[in-house]
């Protein structure tokens, strides 16, 4: 996976030469201050880095140029301390091709009623400075987050932080590649997709290399390798007795430390940072690869099951976007409702692969029989996710273009043991309610695949819309579905002329 700990946002602060020297060197020494202390704010997952002021056309237009061409850049988060004339910025505007954050702030925080005065008035112009910026963004149609508030407010700190971690995940979805193994699921029609439209709107890249490529690499691993790999399985996990080294189905685990190995192997040496593979072909392989997926998504890596690289990537952004954060990303699938009167849920899960950062205690490391696939039986980390508020997240290929589609949802306590179902599973209550959230879910054309978080919001994913370009439907606690079908017609006109 590419290194994000490199990755940066320009505070670049807009002035113009009318207010002469001394006010510029003061514009220039508060944005600084303000810089620096963004950039000491924790909770801010990159480093901001105070850019000069800009004064002219040609300094605007330089610094765009140079932040579209740093591949550390992320984004620019932009800020008129005083007015700054907008037909200055269209040039660089024009070329720049990074997110924009526009900070509608100003270094004060109060009105100094005793002393204002003109200078004063000269100097601290952001009220109407923003405004003028904020028009000709509009006018130019450049999608941007505007934050307004005083600059230490922790809402607006929090505003900042959260639109710099969707920038990093933006960052991450332009730059991603993604491996299948093997084609898709035969005749399943959401996993499928147009792989080219969506490396021109999104910039992630799709490739696909035969079981036979994986297979190959898997079977270099050593024996010290496989040894070193099964102990930390059993220090990690609560390893089942007939997995321990010398019970009787140790060799299982043994074999699911080969693909492991083999798979981490050949994502690093290809630089994938997403992957996919379907139980439909795994020729070669003695099992489906289980455990060594959940761990490699605890790692990181995107994966959806099934040839889904949708999904794939959907998993590995939201996990760039959690830069930061613990509470868990996981491929996940709607897999059985309980439509009980008292409180009708979903209970999500997949045959092996949900990724244990969403556990809610320590997984235990089992091996039983999967039923499909018709190979041996797989290892995989059995747990019940932990409890509170969460997203579901789908990105759907409609033909004519893409959209993210969320749904807001509410993991709770599983009632009950389920000593026959031996995998990773998660019981949530979905926004407005499930009848609700159903229906407007197979409305919009949503997968049965989703990208599960506990630590991406919707409205973060409707910056990542924002910044790519796509439609975004949200299924909530306000979803009523009259109006949330005109919604969709509604987008099928604006989205359908823009063609994305």
């Amino acid at each position: 996976m590419r290194d994000m700990n490199t990755k940066k946002i320009w505070f670049v602060t807009g002035s113009q030469h009318l207010y002469g020297p001394e006010t510029l060197k003061q514009v220039s020494a508060n944005a600084e201050v303000i810089a620096k202390a963004l950039d000491a704010d924790v909770s801010i997952p990159v480093e901001v880095v105070f850019k000069p002021i800009v004064t002219t056309p040609d300094e605007i237009r330089s610094t765009c140029v140079a932040a579209s061409a740093d591949d550390d850049c992320i984004g620019v988060i932009t800020w008129m301390h005083t007015f700054s004339p907008a037909k200055m910025w269209i040039s660089g505007l024009r070329a720049l091709s990074k997110p924009i954050c526009h900070l509608h702030t100003q270094f004060n925080r109060d009105i100094p009623w005793d002393s204002i005065d003109m200078d004063f008035m000269n100097l601290n112009q952001s009220a109407h400075g923003g405004r003028e910026y904020g028009h000709i963004l509009t006018r130019m149609r450049i999608q941007r987050k505007v934050v307004v508030g005083h600059w230490e407010a922790p809402e607006v700190r929090a505003a900042l932080a959260s639109w710099a971690a969707v920038a990093l995940g933006w960052d991450e979805m332009r730059n991603l590649k993604v491996v299948r193994f093997g084609d898709n699921m035969r005749y399943v029609s959401v996993t499928c997709g147009d792989k080219v439209e969506a490396e021109q709107v999104f910039g992630f890249q799709v490739n696909t290399h035969g079981i036979g490529d994986l297979v190959a690499v898997i079977n270099e691993s050593s024996d010290a390798e496989i040894d070193s790999l099964c102990q930390e399985y059993a220090d990690s996990y609560e390893l089942a007795p007939e997995l321990a080294k010398g019970a009787a189905r140790h060799d299982s685990l043994r074999e699911t430390a080969r693909i492991e190995i083999g798979m981490r192997r050949f994502l690093e040496a290809g630089g994938y940072g997403a992957f996919s593979d379907t139980f439909e072909d795994l020729y070669g392989m003695a099992q489906l690869p289980g455990l060594p997926v959940q761990r490699l998504m605890a790692d990181g890596y995107g994966f959806a099951g099934e040839g889904d690289w949708k999904h794939a990537v959907l998993v590995r952004v939201l996990k760039a976007m959690s830069k930061g954060k613990g509470k868990g990303t996981s491929f996940m699938e709607d897999y059985t409702y309980h439509f009980d009167p008292a409180g009708a849920r979903c209970l999500g899960s997949h045959m092996l692969e949900i990724c244990p950062t969403i556990a809610a205690s320590k997984p235990r490391c089992e091996i039983h029989a999967l039923g499909i696939g018709g190979k041996a039986d797989p290892v995989r980390l059995v747990f019940n996710a932990a409890t509170g508020p969460a997203i579901n997240v789908s990105l759907v290929d409609l033909g004519n273009r893409f959209r993210f589609l969320v749904n807001e949802v509410e993991s709770v306590t599983i009632p009950q043991d389920m000593p026959k179902l031996p995998v990773a599973r998660v019981l949530w209550d979905a926004k407005p309610n499930l009848a609700t959230a159903a229906e407007a879910w197979i409305q919009a054309g949503g997968a049965h695949h989703t990208a599960f978080s506990f630590d991406v919001t919707a409205e973060q994913i409707e910056l990542l819309a924002e910044m790519s370009g796509v439609e975004c439907v949200f299924i909530d606690g306000t979803t009523e579905m009259r109006r949330f079908k005109q919604d969709l017609r509604t987008g099928e006109v604006y989205y359908g002329i823009r063609g994305i």
